[in-house]
């Protein structure tokens, strides 16, 4: 009988390719997930589960005695557009108007704001956040995970300027009962 009799160089050369195959196709599905994990964090689709909109501060139960005034809100001003001392400017503005301003940067978050704006507040700021937003009309009003009662305003690519809400009068009854 004749046996077929094969060389050590041919099996070593043969398991050689089959183990490149294998790591070769290991290598190609891990990238495509990595490209799959990471899409909808590059498109802008999943942002992280901290912010949340405030779709109607109003009935959010934040209610006060007293209106809160300017002087007792704490802004840092953020740019997230190429537009540079954007934030400077914008800073000086609401330092006319009254509010402290305590940091003037690029937005630390690094994201890019189409709109106007944002207006990024922890839980004991919603009262500052909403009297920062009417400065910023069609700016998203965006709830994170901070303790504090500051404000960030991060300016967007459509902004053009600030508003200065005219002061109105603001009966009792109305303050007492919101429309939620």
């Amino acid at each position: 009988m004749d046996y077929l009799h094969e060389s050590a160089a041919s099996i070593y050369h043969r398991r050689r390719q089959h183990r490149a195959l294998i790591t070769m196709a290991c290598v190609a599905v891990l990238l495509v997930g990595s490209l799959v994990f990471a899409s909808p964090y590059v498109e802008g689709w999943a942002v992280s589960a901290a912010p949340k909109s405030v779709a109607n501060a109003s009935c959010n139960g934040a209610t006060s005695n007293q209106p809160l005034v300017t002087s007792g809100v704490t802004i840092n001003v953020y740019n997230a557009t190429a537009r540079t001392g954007l934030a400077a400017s914008v800073a000086s503005s609401l330092q006319r108007q009254g509010f402290k301003v305590a940091t003037i940067d690029n937005d630390p978050l690094g994201k890019t704001i189409l709109g106007v704006g944002e207006i990024r507040h922890g839980p004991s700021g919603l009262e500052g956040a909403l009297l920062a937003a009417k400065r910023l009309p069609g700016a998203k009003v965006v709830l994170d995970d901070r303790m504090d009662a500051s404000v960030d305003m991060v300016v967007g690519k459509t902004y053009r300027s600030l508003k200065v809400p005219p002061k109105v009068a603001v009966s009792k009854k109305a303050k007492a009962t919101p429309h939620c």
